[in-house]
């Protein structure tokens, strides 16, 4: 399937798994989803199965966003207890896109989960809610990580009942046999420069490597060039080797501190993420890797380079290609319907002798050296073979067939999802386009968006209408809504309406008149609360509703407070 094939399907609203071979441009596909989403008015909620994977898009991770943390199981009391929670159950009401990358490391109990949760806050059976789910990812790569056993949890009321599900892949639990999605298998390629290389690839895949295919591997057992990053296992030796490496080299060692914006569970979660550490140390002559995609720059995520200087305090760093690049701070941030929540700022660098499997999901190196003496787990070999762009990149020491083995389970699934693909592209190939186009159309009044392709100031009126939630509390208000009405409409609390009053107030949107028929709610007790603030002769609440002596509610007292404030042209 191409990309424009699968982009004309994710416009239809209907719940799509996107997967295809790295470099088939599986994220650049979702990208285009979400610019046309937000043409039209519509801001998906953008999550991903780890903090690597989030910061790449700018997300936060499923858990974070379905308010599941780090639990592998719900029972009915956490289920209720995450539903109360306001944030969660707002950020869920509101989403009608949930795009969720890297499945491939989320488990079926997990996605389980996540349904649950969506259909409890939006009180709707469908699956998820109701909500349009885009999986993005390619079970090739690597797999959950399993949870602990059920054995010791028996005693609680658990709501999934998974123990004959041997398998941990999100395929194989009914939560995806309810999602029914189109599947959507790129077949384009995109990044390998080699052809040859590029069939060994497809030939783990379809698990029909040859002994011509091991032979062009065993080409490749040869020492690797000064600098070439290896690509281990496990992360035991990862910070040693670079640690040691960067010892090795003469002269002075400068420091970069990572700069944190916002609160801290969601700055810790983008330092958990981010692959460029928290204090980088460099000297001339250290070997690094670019973190980020900033191809305009000249670089993209998995760029090696060597530090040759430092220009203005910044290091200067001569790439694999002979490129010369002065590194600039980027930021790696949280969104969360178009508004930055939380970032961190750092060099978009890291040190780059050693780097595990795990933190290389997700780029494309000029060169790595693999250790495949080792016993890798099932598509550890494959995940780290497909890091690298071409045969002439790679290097390897030792050599074992199991490397080159992917999981039987994810290879006979792979033939299915094939096979869906090809009848998706079947069923839209016959559909007029007059006919297509009308349900990109329904689809995007379904979510409330605009048919009509919004312009710039447009996007940014809705961006900033999003950010401020008193405007909106501002049109019902002027439409003679009460407190109760407004929070209702709104999903938020009474007590977060009047703040919202209160700050209109400050910035001078509101009249009396826009509020005087919200007095009428409360005609005795404002008259009360008036008398209270003149004689105490202050506009702090605590005061006045110590006189009071609870008598009245303390967000009537502050309701009174905004309208004694307006009324007295303050």
């Amino acid at each position: 399937m191409t990309q424009q094939q699968a982009l004309d399907i994710l416009k239809t609203g209907a719940n799509v798994f996107l997967t295809g071979e790295p470099g088939s441009g599986k994220t650049y596909t979702v990208n285009k989803y979400v610019v046309w989403l937000r043409e039209h008015g519509v801001e998906p909620a953008i999550t991903a199965s780890t903090g690597i994977a989030a910061t790449h898009v700018r997300g936060m991770t499923i858990h974070s966003w379905s308010g599941i943390g780090v639990k592998q199981w719900l029972s009915e009391e956490d289920l209720d207890a995450i539903a109360q929670k306001e944030h969660v159950a707002r950020r869920i009401k509101k989403t009608s896109v949930l795009i969720i990358d890297e499945i491939s490391m989320l488990s079926s109990d997990t996605l389980a989960m996540v349904d649950a949760v969506c259909r409890e806050v939006r009180h709707d059976a469908h699956v998820f809610g109701g909500i349009q789910v885009v999986l993005v990812g390619d079970f090739f790569q690597l797999p959950p990580i399993t949870r602990s056993s059920w054995q010791n949890h028996q005693t609680q009321d658990l709501l999934f009942d998974n123990e004959n599900n041997e398998s941990v892949f999100a395929f194989s639990g009914d939560v995806w046999k309810r999602l029914n999605p189109l599947v959507c298998y790129l077949t384009e390629q995109h990044r390998q420069e080699d052809k040859a290389f590029e069939d060994i690839l497809s030939a783990m895949r379809s698990g029909s490597v040859t002994s011509k295919h091991e032979a062009l591997l065993e080409k490749r057992n040869v020492k690797p060039e000064g600098g070439t990053p290896v690509l281990f296992p496990h992360n035991k030796n990862v910070d040693r080797v670079n640690e040691n490496e960067l010892s090795k080299i003469e002269g002075t060692t400068r420091h970069f501190a990572m700069e944190r914006v916002g609160p801290d569970v969601l700055t810790n979660a983008l330092v958990r993420g981010c692959l460029s550490p928290e204090t980088l140390s460099l000297k001339e002559g250290a070997r690094v890797m670019f973190t980020k995609n900033n191809p305009f720059a000249g670089f993209v995520n998995g760029t090696l380079g060597t530090v040759v200087g430092f220009e203005n305090g910044q290091p200067t760093v001569e790439t694999y290609n002979n490129g010369t690049i002065t590194v600039d701070q980027m930021e790696w941030a949280i969104e969360e319907n178009g508004k930055v929540r939380a970032k961190i700022i750092q060099l978009p660098l890291r040190l780059a002798w050693a780097i595990t499997v795990h933190k290389s999901q997700g780029m494309s190196l000029d060169a790595a050296h693999i250790d495949l003496s080792h016993a890798f787990e099932y598509g550890q070999g494959y995940v780290a073979l497909s890091r690298v762009r071409s045969l002439n990149g790679l290097t390897i020491s030792g050599f074992n067939k199991r490397a080159l083995e992917v999981h039987p389970e994810v290879l006979e699934k792979d033939e299915v999802f094939r096979e869906q693909s090809g009848m998706a592209i079947g069923t839209f190939a016959e559909m007029p386009e007059k006919e297509l186009s009308g349900l990109h159309a329904r689809f995007l009044k379904a979510v409330g968006g605009s048919v009509k392709v919004l312009s710039e100031d447009e996007q940014h009126n809705a961006k900033t209408a999003r950010e401020d939630p008193t405007k909106a509390t501002l049109v019902l208000l002027r439409e003679g809504k009460s407190i109760e009405e407004i929070a209702k409409a709104r999903d938020r609390k009474p007590g977060t309406i009047i703040t919202h009053l209160d700050k209109l107030r400050e910035s001078g949107h509101i009249s009396f008149s826009d509020v005087s028929h919200l007095a009428r709610d409360i005609d005795t007790d404002i008259d009360t609360a008036f008398g209270a603030f003149k004689t105490l002769g202050t506009e702090k609440l605590s005061p006045v509703f110590s006189k009071l002596g609870g008598r009245v509610s303390y967000d009537t007292l502050h309701l009174a407070r905004v309208l004694f404030l307006i009324k007295n042209g303050k």
